[in-house]
């Protein structure tokens, strides 16, 4: 019996990695300013979107990365199954980007132009001054 058990979790081992994968797509991400500069350190979240889930003790695992640009504002993730992705690119000297896209391919390389901040916007009307102390 026990020799059946030990030869059954053999062939389950062996024939995990030929379960076959959907295509997957490697993303680039080039991050650059108004100037056409490239922005470092600037964080690039990408999180997928599509049924394509991680399963973990019968739980989906959403697939998620968080990585930084590089000197040259490029910033690199595994293939991820090919469908709808979220991307965001935050720096504290930048406006905070974000889009939805489908991504398909082998490759694809995604070209990011960040905005300067804008002055804060406000429906209130400003507050009166304070009276001065007596």
């Amino acid at each position: 019996m026990q020799s059946r058990i030990t030869l059954a979790m053999a062939l389950l081992a062996l024939a995990a990695p030929m379960v076959a994968k959907g295509p997957e797509t490697t993303i680039r991400v080039v991050v650059k300013n108004q100037y056409d500069k490239p922005v470092e350190n600037a964080a690039v979240i990408l999180d997928f979107l599509g049924s394509h889930q991680i399963m973990k003790l019968g739980k989906r695992k959403p697939i998620h990365w968080e990585v930084k640009t590089n000197q040259e504002g490029v910033a690199h993730f595994p293939p991820v199954p090919e469908g709808t992705v979220q991307l965001q690119v935050i720096n504290s000297r930048y406006q905070t980007y974000g889009k939805k896209m489908e991504v398909a391919g082998e490759e694809k390389t995604v070209e990011i132009t960040l905005n300067p901040p804008q002055k804060q916007y406000s429906a209130h009307p400003p507050l009166k001054p304070a009276d001065p102390p007596k």
